[in-house]
């Protein structure tokens, strides 16, 4: 993504059977930001077993880290197609954020991006309301 003409970078977590778990947008793509999204995806959904990752030297120094600072035993694995899961599921936010040119502000990007993401989440069925509502109307009651 592309905020003020610089690149940030969209951490984005998906599990095995394409739900969203969790994402945030970054300025920088180092250790401590890697680990900062580690800690919260867990934080929200617990300590996976495997995480599949790309070839991000800050991604495995990240898990690393916390393997070490927590005594757990997450597996990496650095495998070109198994990550495909979440490059497909990538796509959505691509298809709504390239038409933009870009954001302005960090803060408008974050919260454009999370509406996004909410959005794609909702399609994706991981958010269900009680009653049979479209997905603009589960996104429109949670935001009112």
């Amino acid at each position: 993504m592309k905020v003020k003409g610089s690149w940030k970078y969209l951490y984005r977590a998906v599990d095995k059977t394409g739900a969203t778990v969790d994402f945030l947008l970054t300025a920088r793509r180092d250790r401590k930001a890697a680990l900062r999204f580690l800690r919260k995806a867990i934080g929200h959904h617990g300590v996976p077993e495997k995480i599949t990752i790309d070839k991000s030297g800050a991604n495995k120094a990240a898990i690393e880290s916390y393997n070490a600072e927590h005594q757990a035993d997450v597996e990496i694995r650095q495998v070109k197609y198994l990550n495909n899961i979440l490059e497909q599921d990538h796509r959505a936010v691509k298809r709504v954020a390239r038409p933009t040119l870009g954001f302005k502000s960090f803060r408008s990007a974050t919260a454009t991006l999370a509406g996004v993401e909410l959005m794609h989440m909702i399609r994706k069925g991981q958010l269900r309301a009680t009653s049979k509502l479209r997905p603009a109307q589960q996104f429109y009651s949670l935001a009112a």
